[in-house]
């Protein structure tokens, strides 16, 4: 996933973003509402992590802005603000959950998981795809023949589809998760990772719609 963390604390915020990349995402920290703001009409985020207190603004308005604008993307929380009434203040803004200062950064990596999973429409961690058992939770795909690995790369493009399966996934929207990793697109990049995934995952795994972008097949 590519994710927006907007934290003015530079030890926490670097900790996040330092636990984000670990866990094989794409982080990009911004310190404001304003630096936030802009890089969202740039870029596509598949979720926000966001702090209330920041020095240019009000997080809670910038979250109801985004909801106002119809941005859909799950968005957790992450304040020092304990009292019920932030808590439900946070969530009545369009929170999908709500983390008090301080956490522990494996909790955050747990929610963020349980959030996008929710997203996605399967809340189960565990999904069959055709022959393959995959763990989203812990980035685990067993095959007929043992455990299939995948670089950070490669899941990032797997997962963009998993979370959309059956559905054309456009190879724009693949370059983007690529982008996020400050990895160079040429202009068969994408396809240079669909070979890779189909020689580990199938041939038949994974679909091309010509002129329109590439499936995930389920069954």
């Amino acid at each position: 996933m590519r994710i927006l963390l907007v934290e003015d604390d530079p030890g926490l915020g670097g900790a996040i973003r330092d636990q984000i990349a670990a866990e094989g995402h794409a982080a990009d920290w911004m310190t404001g509402v304003g630096d936030a703001a802009a890089s969202m009409s740039t870029a596509a985020y598949d979720l926000v992590l966001l702090d209330l207190n920041l020095p240019d603004g009000s997080g809670l308005d910038f979250l109801r802005g985004l909801r106002a604008r119809g941005h859909a993307m799950p968005v957790i929380i992450l304040t020092a603000r304990d009292r019920v009434t932030d808590r439900i203040a946070g969530l009545n803004a369009g929170a999908d959950d709500y983390m008090v200062k301080p956490f522990d950064l494996t909790e955050l990596s747990a929610r963020i998981g349980a959030v996008s999973r929710r997203y996605a429409g399967n809340p189960n961690p565990r999904l069959a795809i055709g022959p393959l058992q995959v763990d989203v939770a812990d980035r685990r795909i067993d095959g007929p023949e043992g455990e299939i690995t995948l670089s950070q790369r490669e899941w990032a493009i797997f997962e963009t589809l998993l979370r959309r399966p059956g559905v054309v996934v456009p190879k724009s929207q693949l370059e983007e998760t690529l982008y996020a990793f400050d990895a160079e697109v040429e202009s068969n990049t994408i396809e240079v990772y669909i070979s890779r995934l189909r020689k580990k995952l199938g041939r038949d795994r994974i679909e091309t719609q010509r002129g329109m972008g590439y499936r995930l097949v389920r069954k």
